[in-house]
């Protein structure tokens, strides 16, 4: 097994092994680019010496509230600070944490609230409300809750809770930070929707964090002192890794709030923005932008996109506008991009739709991914790379996920073969590189979040005068895909479309919602079954 004849006294020990962990990035930050800006919002900008004190008092004050190592530590906050500080803070007490979506609905946020068990939870004063109430309808006592307030945006706050200045006041700068012995011991824990109503919680080891950071150094050509935009919600598979990435050459995170054409051109403008991650609303955001929200830049920033495949006339508007598209590919279980579409030199002349076509593909492995392929579910036989066979995109390698909490079935289920099965539809290209062809149990790709259409669909079956539904993606401009649903309604009732949409609104996060109500008979198969994809096909029309 490649040990040599006498390994006597070859053992790990102290000073030959330390088990991987992006918290060794910071530490290391914190000293060689002690003066370095480490984070920039507005008039908030911090030295990487003075953001490892901050991370410090954090992780301090947590500690001296109860928090230890196994616990699990919740933010509900947009891309400011206190969310990257918490990247680092949480696990430097050997807890987990867990970055809820902001977008989510009450009952949901109850339920990882109950099925996450955390003792914390940092707090935007935007969304005090929707934690209080989510508290409040948790069937376990809940975390208790400490208000960030944003001052740069201009919030007030509440007064109803601790807030987060004061917590750090409570931290001491000189407190050691809780290493993992075991690189994998779980770093954090993000909950996607996948195909179910109720959330799947996602567990992420130090190991895989590590690794996934490093190896988009070199994806991303990545050199020293980027300046990075936080775009990709930090509660979105923890920002791709971004955020632990930086550290590690040097980087200046560039927090926006609110993502906005306006914003993000200021900032990259003001800022000198190198790199940023974002879906391709984002993109078309900043194609469609009007001119008086526009800055001129003198560089070229380098832009990772994911979600629903870029349409090759986005890439082809976009990149003359000074930014440099490289698509990639992944799920929240493989800690967000997991593939690349490597550009390759023998490409460079090529122009136009040419040149998009090729740009918009999944591409292959990125360098922490041991294999990516596409293969037949049932016999799990790879398929051939011939553009036109499909199968199921499947990944092995230490940037795939640990597993789903308290979830072994579905688990078991996701590795089944020795592989994690993504659920998304593919075809191999004579090059190897892999092109989406649909989305697996018709999940919704808006805006890059994941919307499941069984979830819509229980949702106005609970409308009174709604018989039948199905809900399928509708193509849209801006956010990529909609939800669209079809109805067929019980015979003498009326409900028109605004009725059905205000409905769903009143369950379901507003992303959630169909944007496009149609009524009429749902095609069928002879066994009753609905013929969604005559559904896909109609919604591209309207």
């Amino acid at each position: 097994m490649g040990w040599l004849a006498d390994e006597t006294g070859l053992d790990k020990n102290a000073a030959n092994y330390t088990a991987l962990t992006p918290l060794s990035f910071l530490a290391r930050a914190a000293d060689v680019f002690a003066d370095h800006l480490a984070v920039v919002y507005g008039s908030h900008r911090v030295t990487y010496a003075e953001y490892r004190d901050r991370v410090t008092q954090l992780a301090s004050a947590l500690s001296k509230r109860g928090v230890a190592s196994g616990d699990v530590v919740a933010t509900i906050l947009p891309n400011i600070p206190a969310h990257a500080e918490a990247h680092f803070g949480v696990p430097a007490t050997g807890a987990i944490l867990n970055s809820i979506n902001t977008r989510l609905d009450v009952d949901t946020v109850a339920y990882i609230f109950d099925h996450g068990g955390a003792k914390i939870a940092l707090v935007d004063t935007q969304f005090i409300e929707l934690a209080e109430a989510a508290k409040e309808r948790a069937e376990t006592e809940g975390p208790e809750i400490i208000e960030v307030v944003d001052t740069v945006a201009g919030l007030q706050a509440t007064g109803r809770h601790p807030t987060y200045d004061g917590l750090l006041a409570e931290g001491d700068t000189d407190f050691a930070w809780v290493y993992p012995q075991d690189e994998w011991e779980s770093i954090a824990l993000n909950y996607t929707s996948g195909t179910t109503g109720r959330p799947k919680g996602v567990v992420y080891h130090h190991r895989g964090a590590y690794l996934n950071a490093m190896g988009q150094v070199i994806s991303w050509r990545i050199v020293m002192n980027p300046v990075y935009l936080t775009i990709v919600p930090l509660f979105h598979c923890n920002g791709w890794c971004h955020t632990w990435l930086m550290p590690a050459v040097g980087g200046t995170i560039a927090c926006c709030r609110d993502i906005v054409a306006k914003d993000i051109y200021r900032i990259i403008a003001d800022e000198k923005v190198t790199h940023f991650g974002g879906a391709p609303i984002v993109l078309n955001m900043l194609i469609n932008a009007p001119e008086a929200d526009r800055r001129d830049f003198d560089h070229v920033v380098e832009v990772f996109t994911a979600g629903a495949p870029p349409a090759p006339a986005t890439l082809a508007k976009i990149e003359p506008l000074g930014f440099n598209i490289t698509h990639v590919y992944g799920l929240t279980e493989t800690y967000g991009p997991a593939t690349e579409c490597t550009w390759r030199s023998k490409w460079d002349d090529t122009k136009g739709a040419e040149r998009a076509s090729l740009k918009a593909r999944q591409g292959v492995a990125m360098p922490f991914i041991e294999e990516v392929t596409v293969m037949d579910g049932d016999s799990m036989n790879r398929v051939p790379r011939d553009a036109e066979t499909r199968g199921e995109i499947m990944f092995r390698g230490n940037g795939v996920m640990k597993g789903y909490y308290k979830n072994p079935e579905a688990t078991a289920e996701a590795f089944a073969g020795g592989y994690f099965h993504s659920g998304d539809i593919a075809l191999l290209e004579e090059d190897g590189y892999l092109r989406i062809a649909d989305r697996a149990k018709d999940i919704i790709i808006s805006g890059g979040e994941n919307i499941s259409s069984v979830e819509v669909e229980s949702v106005l079956m609970g409308h009174d005068a709604v018989s039948l539904c199905a809900v399928v993606a509708k193509p849209d401009e801006k956010w990529g895909e909609v939800p669209c649903a079809f109805v067929e309604l019980k015979e003498g009732c009326e409900v028109d479309e605004a009725t059905l949409i205000a409905f769903s609104r009143e369950t379901l996060a507003g992303f959630k919602t169909p944007k496009k109500v149609v009524f009429q008979e749902l095609p069928k198969t002879s066994t009753g079954k609905i013929q969604k994809f005559a559904l896909r096909e109609a919604a591209k029309t309207l």
